[in-house]
């Protein structure tokens, strides 16, 4: 798995995934894009989910949902909730499906 497999997956469920899960964008981040992954690295994924759907269970099933298609753990990131100490870092490495 790499970065340019990883976004060929999300690009290609994107449509479910922003109906089914109120995404309005998805990207990775961490060390997928800075080709510093290694055999037990998960997949760092920044999402921003739709207003009036930020809730626990909705949070909880994409990240079943993406863990189940790429077979491996996923930290699933809510964009909103990026704490300002790596927020910068985190936006300007971000790659969007």
């Amino acid at each position: 798995m790499n970065k340019d497999n990883i976004l060929k997956i999300l690009k290609s469920h994107l449509p479910f995934i922003r109906t089914r899960f109120y995404v309005k964008d998805i990207g990775i981040f961490g060390s997928f894009v800075r080709k510093e992954e290694h055999e037990t690295s998960d997949i760092d994924i920044l999402v921003d989910i739709e207003d009036g759907h930020h809730d626990l269970f909705n949070y909880l099933r994409l990240r079943y949902y993406l863990e189940e298609l790429f077979d491996t753990k996923v930290d699933l990131v809510i964009k909103e909730s990026v704490k300002s100490k790596i927020r910068e870092r985190i936006f300007r490495e971000v790659v969007y499906a």
